[in-house]
């Protein structure tokens, strides 16, 4: 596993809200449903995605472009028409006065418009819960990234556009991977590019020594990792993966660890039915009181009281 497999490793895309909307202009849709992350990827037709505070991105056909939440944004036929329905939490849908529509612009299984045979169709896949794992990802990103149809080649847009509208046993899992394989796909073509200033994270993966480095932590946290273990591992001397490690992540190898080690526990703990002890296991503490005195130092609140935090959320 690498740092960008980490954000869908955990609370991955699970009953994902998938969306195919099917409109005549003039439509306009102020989404504040504070999720977040959300991809919105077109299949005819044009829109426009407008930030708040932000500038105006339009979409075309095959272009894909992902929203960082939770801050609200508009999507339209044109950046000037008013809001005609505001998608608030939940993905409860309303007009601006407050009446739901739902119902009333139902158009099949997963599908929502004014038109059944609309100009513009699009796509959105929404991530409802923000993994612990993924802050870090999350971070890296512009409020708005845009990947266009030109820029990329990708396979995944036509089959989630035809799956969508199926209605089988099994389909809620087959959207949520294709959902999670869309993401990536998107995030990788974005951190190719030059202007995208990828996260150190993710240019060390591609480092002959560091990247190995960091897949054998990623993949097994749970192993009594030392700089010398793993610099053997890798085949360097500790003095030389010390060196590299901080040159290209800005942190010792052992830092690291730690961060990723809680931050995977933080993910775990919050499933209900896992406890501190087997938790404090699966990412490489000996013990529940160890797990928990690292988190208290680096989160400033035990285990206990985040997942308790965590179930308020």
């Amino acid at each position: 596993m690498d740092a960008l497999a980490g954000l869908l490793d955990g609370p991955r895309a699970q009953g994902a809200f998938l969306l195919r909307s099917l409109l005549d202009p003039p439509w306009s849709m102020r989404i504040q449903d504070e999720a977040p992350l959300t991809l919105v990827s077109m299949v005819r037709g044009d829109a426009w995605i407008v930030p708040d505070g932000g500038d105006p991105v339009r979409l075309a056909v095959g272009d894909v472009a992902i929203v960082r939440g939770p801050d609200p944004y508009l999507v339209a036929d044109d950046p000037a028409t008013p809001p005609q329905i505001i998608i608030h939490p939940g993905q409860v849908c309303t007009t601006p006065e407050g009446v739901e529509v739902a119902g009333l612009m139902s158009l099949g299984v997963r599908s929502f418009g004014n038109s059944a045979d609309g100009r513009t169709i699009l796509l959105t896949g929404t991530y409802t819960m923000e993994g612990e794992i993924s802050r870090r990802l999350l971070d890296a990103l512009p409020a708005l990234v845009l990947v266009r149809e030109s820029e990329w080649d990708c396979p995944i847009i036509p089959l989630l556009a035809d799956e969508i509208v199926k209605d089988e046993p099994g389909q809620e899992a087959v959207l949520d991977r294709l959902l999670d394989l869309l993401l990536i796909a998107v995030l990788r073509a974005w951190f190719a590019r030059p202007e995208a200033e990828a996260p150190a994270w993710f240019r060390a993966n591609s480092d002959p020594v560091v990247g190995r480095a960091l897949r054998m932590l990623h993949n097994n946290p749970a192993h009594p990792w030392t700089v010398a273990n793993l610099a053997g591992a890798v085949g360097v001397s500790r003095a030389a993966l010390a060196r590299r490690f901080a040159d290209l992540l800005g942190e010792p190898p052992m830092t690291y660890l730690t961060s990723w080690r809680l931050a995977l526990a933080a993910d775990l703990l919050r499933e209900p039915d896992a406890t501190i002890g087997a938790v404090a296991v699966q990412v490489g503490y000996g013990s529940p009181f160890a797990l928990s005195t690292a988190f208290k130092r680096v989160r400033g609140m035990s285990p206990k009281e985040f997942r308790a935090q965590a179930v308020r959320a």
